[in-house]
């Protein structure tokens, strides 16, 4: 390229790595989310840039990733907050005007393991994903209505002040990815669920799990040019969601689409943009689901930096991104950001490409 200095792949296609771990996917109760509650196993924002790029060298990969979330909800996620609590009874017709809010710190750990030999003509990898992390989430406002007992129909009025935090194990989340490679084009599929083994409980405002089973599924592309540095990567999935046992209470089917855009300015330097949308396309249903339908939707969009670096042996990749979030409903909305660290081997022939296998 003319005028321009032509960017090697050697050491940078990296795509940040600790494996798609599509499997971030169930940060806590935090009131981050969709569905019950405001609340979904998907994170939004969870795949980006080089997404589907395969990994240039086979074996044990690790990521960390510290996530922080602030957030905050109007009444119609608080009343489905204080109906799950149980502070809701079905004989109240209640209407409230409250607020949530809350605040999330979680340390993230992947294990990802990337083999050898090929799966239907793509490389395949497997993760597993673990979160410790602590969540304070607050409530506060007023519930007023009627109250129909055998006696007849009374009002009802009161003002909750509710405060709630947890510092806990999260679920676990597996995942299983395969990618393929045609020159700049790039694919992927995936598919991940969350196993729920995480401190939670249907009557605390504040929790690290999820309660439920959720199985998640979608295909991804990346275009990337390693002569230009130019990348955009798109990731979409759908979750489904198994019933609440604890609540009766099943949320419904969840669309997701994450994106990145990026430049590489040098071989070590990466800048662009993140954005993604979370749109519930299911009705939530169940015996214990009293708001109704209740479907979710938010969309982020926020500035991102990559930076490549060799670790000893090994190859470290550094990722810093946030989001704001706009257009939310039926869930709460507020800003988040990531940094990740993922450590992976060097490639063993320089000339070819190695990618930091996470797309954070």
């Amino acid at each position: 390229m003319e005028g321009r200095k032509s960017i090697s792949t050697a050491g940078f296609v990296c795509r940040l790595g600790a494996v798609a771990i599509a499997s971030l996917v169930v940060l806590p109760d935090q009131l981050a989310r969709a569905d019950e509650g405001g609340i979904s196993f998907w994170i939004p924002g969870f795949f980006g840039s080089l997404a589907a790029v395969p990994s240039r060298e086979a074996g044990w990969q690790l990521t960390t990733i510290y996530y922080h979330t602030s957030v905050s909800a109007g009444a119609e996620v608080a009343r489905a907050r204080q109906i799950t609590l149980g502070r809701i009874p079905a004989n109240l017709t209640a209407t409230v005007d409250a607020n949530v809010k809350a605040n999330v710190n979680l340390g993230i750990v992947a294990g990802t393991y990337v083999f050898a030999t090929p799966v239907l003509g793509g490389q395949a990898s497997a993760t597993m994903l673990g979160i410790y992390g602590s969540n304070s989430t607050s409530l506060a406002g007023s519930i007023t209505g009627a109250l129909t007992t055998p006696g007849g129909t009374f009002p009802f009025s009161r003002f909750d002040t509710i405060d709630s935090s947890i510092t806990a194990f999260g679920d676990l989340i597996p995942q299983f990815a395969l990618r393929w490679n045609a020159g700049v084009h790039n694919y992927m599929a995936y598919i991940t669920g969350d196993i729920p083994v995480g401190a939670y409980q249907s009557t605390r405002l504040a929790n690290l799990g999820l309660g439920h089973w959720a199985i998640d599924a979608g295909g991804g592309y990346t275009y990337f040019n390693p002569q230009t540095g130019h990348e955009f990567s798109a990731v979409l999935g759908f979750t489904y969601n198994f019933i609440n046992p604890a609540t009766q209470y099943q949320s419904g089917v969840d669309m997701h689409l994450d994106w990145g855009a990026s430049q590489f300015l040098t071989k070590q330097w990466q800048v662009g943009l993140v954005g993604y949308l979370y749109q519930e396309i299911g009705c939530d249903s169940g015996s214990g689901n009293r708001v109704g339908c209740f479907q979710s939707r938010v969309a982020g969009i926020g500035p991102q930096v990559g930076y490549i670096f060799p670790v000893g042996d090994m190859q470290g990749y550094l990722n810093l991104k946030g989001y704001g979030e706009f257009a939310n409903e039926n869930r709460p909305a507020g800003w988040n950001v990531w940094l990740t660290f993922n450590l992976q081997p060097t490639a063993a022939t320089p000339a070819a490409p190695s990618r930091p296998r996470f797309t954070k």
